[in-house]
């Protein structure tokens, strides 16, 4: 049954095709929450106005894939980091480049701005973190002390801390005046990948794959409430509202967005956006229909009327920040942050950037308004209307049976048969003037991607009626029953062999021995019941020994190589712990001086950490294959070789 807008909590609001190759990092504008900045592997980063099939521009420069994108608080510039290192700044208005900057030795993985001065932040997955002055065109300081990549920045509210989360596990706040650290939180247990300052109080939320509490913690992607009444969390398909002091959840609403990347708010709505290969999805979310307050989830929402505001809370007893003009003017500055002339080679490189415009008419709407005073996206932008039916818009087909059906791809149109009484849906074209080669467009049937619109081995084509002299005909309901059964008794004995055998390692599990359970999923021949054991390991590493890296190291090779997206993100996390963890004592062990008289323990320890060595050696082969590849995996292969650079030594 149709419903009406008012019934709806949430719902898809826009599917796009954004790059002619991967999406590889996009962030939404959080004043307007109506500006979108994707970046690609095709290294550019296109701009988008939220809820309008167009790009708006499309920004070029980089030579490598666009790893990081961040706009400024007042929208009116964008940076975007690459896969070499360097940064570049547009002037959105203006619709030129503002800067390159360079310095980083790796890949960026990490971008904010200052919310008052003319400063940018970085973090690298060189383990470093960089202030730069926009205008001068320079590293104002250098922060060290992450050992690993730096996932996340964000500047405090009143501009005088920073923050940093990173795939060490830790998060260290910085002191910009004094140019050094105030404190580290070292709770987490795997690596961090977002923190959010609250907007008034002192308090700081975080994102972490182990899924464990601390001062403010969640898996997936916090986000405050512009008040600071509630934190809002999206994960894999959900958004979840917590309290605190006490912590508890108010509301937990399903979201169809699979793994959020981003969130925003607007209008009393919030605006979830994913990506997935070259796609973007955009969800909104009804926030005056869900729980904001409250002990626990409970009762029921009444589908006639909003849900209450609630009352607001007594004055905190917490520090709050100090809302002066702070900048960064008085920070002490780094050696390496003296003024410079511009190397030939930037002027070089800004002068082959550029902006091309693919929309005039969004764009002279949004960027060159008539005057200042009303610079558009304006503030009192209409809330995003709900769908009156479930699901995606259709339209209604023709009636005659022999009509095709007019399929849109990008720069490709296929018209494939229409049985009787079906329906049409229309995909998105690619941005206007913005052209997509058909080249780039074919995946890569070598890997199947983790998240995918449909299943593997599914041919749609099966359940069409067969075409006959030109003419379709109405397949039988015993007929397209056959397809849908076919291989349905081959899979029903796949899942009870992984059933069974997921039982008896869990059997093997409930007596505490980590390694008996690896070698029990390990001689099953399974490669999945292997990866589903190391997913929870991973997310306790005190749970792995070095017994247990010499037997699973071997398994870890044939996820790195296997054709399959998830394998290969576990075998990656298994292998990055292990290099973390045991790497120092590998080496110490095998350069130590051999101990005078019989040492069993020592003598066998010397044993494993050989045959791990000889393994990681083995995999580094591997990963330096694979670390020449472009895009999201090339990147992580990349890091795990700068983890594995001292087997060399």
């Amino acid at each position: 049954m149709a419903q009406s807008s008012a019934t709806k909590v949430a719902w898809k609001l826009q599917d796009m095709v954004a790059h002619s190759s991967n999406v590889s990092s996009l962030v939404l504008g959080k004043s307007s929450s109506r500006l979108l900045a994707t970046g690609g592997e095709d290294c550019r980063v296109n701009i988008w106005a939220v809820n309008k099939p167009n790009c708006i521009m499309s920004l070029t420069g980089h030579n490598t894939p666009v790893e990081c994108v961040q706009f400024s608080s007042s929208e009116e510039q964008v940076v975007a980091g690459s896969q070499s290192g360097s940064l570049r700044v547009w002037d959105l208005e203006a619709a030129k480049i503002l800067r390159t900057l360079t310095g980083h030795k790796a890949n960026i993985c990490s971008l904010d701005f200052h919310p008052f001065g003319e400063y940018l932040a970085s973090g690298s997955m060189d383990t470093n973190i960089k202030l730069w002055d926009v205008r001068r065109k320079g590293c104002v300081f250098r922060y060290k002390g992450h050992t690993q990549a730096v996932r996340f920045l964000a500047f405090s509210p009143d501009g005088k801390w920073l923050a940093s989360a990173s795939d060490d596990s830790t998060i260290k706040l910085w002191d910009l005046t004094a140019g050094k650290m105030i404190t580290e939180f070292t709770s987490h247990t795997s690596s961090v990948s977002i923190v959010q300052f609250h907007p008034n109080e002192y308090l700081l939320a975080s994102g972490s794959a182990d899924r464990y509490s601390v001062w403010i913690s969640l898996f997936g992607a916090p986000f405050f409430f512009p008040d600071g009444s509630c934190l809002y969390s999206g994960s894999e398909d959900t958004l979840r509202v917590y309290g605190w002091e006490p912590d508890r959840c108010f509301d937990a609403v399903h979201v169809a967005w699979g793994k959020v990347a981003d969130l925003a708010i607007c209008n009393n709505q919030m605006i979830g956006v994913s990506y997935s290969q070259m796609n973007v999805s955009l969800h909104v979310v009804d926030l005056s229909r869900v729980k904001k307050s409250g002990s626990v989830i409970q009762g029921l929402i009444q589908d006639d009327k909003p849900l209450a505001v609630p009352t607001p809370k007594g004055t905190t007893l917490r520090r709050n920040y100090e809302r002066t003009n702070t900048s960064c003017n008085r920070q002490k500055r780094s050696p390496e942050g003296e003024r410079r002339s511009p190397s030939s080679e930037e002027e070089r490189d800004e002068k082959e950037s550029s902006a091309e415009i693919t929309n005039p008419d969004d764009y002279r709407e949004i960027f060159q308004p008539r005057n200042a005073i009303s610079r558009t996206p304006p503030k009192t932008n209409e809330p995003f209307p709900a769908p009156l039916e479930d699901g995606e818009c259709k339209l209604k087909a023709p009636t005659a049976s022999s009509t095709p059906v007019l399929r849109v791809e990008p720069t490709v149109v296929v018209a494939v048969p229409r049985p009787p009484n079906s329906v049409v849906t229309a995909s998105l074209a690619p941005p206007s003037g913005h052209v997509v080669p058909t080249s780039k467009l074919k995946p890569n049937s070598a890997v199947i991607p983790s998240t995918r619109n449909e299943p593997v081995g599914l041919n749609a084509g099966d359940f069409l009626p067969p075409a006959q002299s030109g003419k379709t005909s109405v397949a039988s309901d015993e007929e397209a029953l056959v397809q849908i059964r076919k291989g349905h008794d081959t899979m029903c004995v796949m899942l009870t062999s992984r059933h069974k055998n997921l039982d008896m390692v869990r059997i093997v599990w409930a007596r505490n021995n980590i390694k008996a359970t690896l070698d029990s999923a390990v001689s099953m021949n399974d490669l999945s019941i292997v990866v589903d054991v190391l997913n929870i390991i991973n997310l306790k590493p005190s749970l792995w020994k070095l017994d247990t890296c010499s037997s699973i190291l071997p398994q870890i090779e044939e996820l790195l190589q296997s054709k399959y997206e998830s394998y290969v993100q576990t075998g990656c996390t298994s292998l990055r712990l292990i290099l973390k963890r045991f790497w120092p004592l590998i080496s110490d062990t095998l350069t130590a001086p051999p101990s005078v008289g019989v040492d069993i323990t020592r003598e066998e320890r010397h044993q494993k950490c050989k045959a791990c060595y000889k393994q990681l050696k083995n995999l580094s082969n591997v990963v330096k294959l694979r670390a020449e590849q472009v895009g999201r995996h090339g990147s992580t292969f990349k890091e795990l070789q700068l983890l594995m650079a001292p087997l060399d030594y």
